[in-house]
């Protein structure tokens, strides 16, 4: 059974980080791409950052591009998101998920397994 398991939630203030992790069991992934989406409260999912099998391809929303850092190591079947200077309006529940293909797609339906989230606040 595959399971995705996040981590690395929290309070923090604005201006401050928090790294998230993604540990996944139950198969190998080190083929596949995968991804951090991100639910605010009242909002549709939306993406937020996707890495390739390999780890030489990374993707950014524009609203998280210089702020945050996507990362994996395969061997432990594990993905990162370091996130600093944080802003309020990335407060949300972060879901990692892994792609259906070898790259970091953009579209929620091109991920077919998920975490069950982990919620970052940041206040002001």
């Amino acid at each position: 059974q595959v399971q995705l398991v996040e981590s690395g939630g929290g309070l923090v203030q604005a201006g401050g980080s928090l790294r998230l992790s993604c540990a996944a069991s139950g198969r190998t992934f080190s083929t596949a791409g995968m991804g951090w989406f991100r639910q605010a409260p009242g909002k549709e999912r939306e993406f937020v950052a996707a890495i390739s099998w390999s780890g030489t391809s990374t993707y950014y929303a524009d609203s998280v591009k210089g702020r945050f850092t996507i990362s994996r190591d395969n061997a432990k079947n594990t993905v990162y998101l370091e996130m600093n200077k944080l802003k309020p309006e990335d407060t949300a529940v972060y879901y990692c998920a892994v792609a259906k293909s070898a790259w970091g797609p953009r579209k929620s339906y091109d991920y077919d397994y998920w975490g069950q989230g982990t919620q970052v606040t940041v206040s002001s």
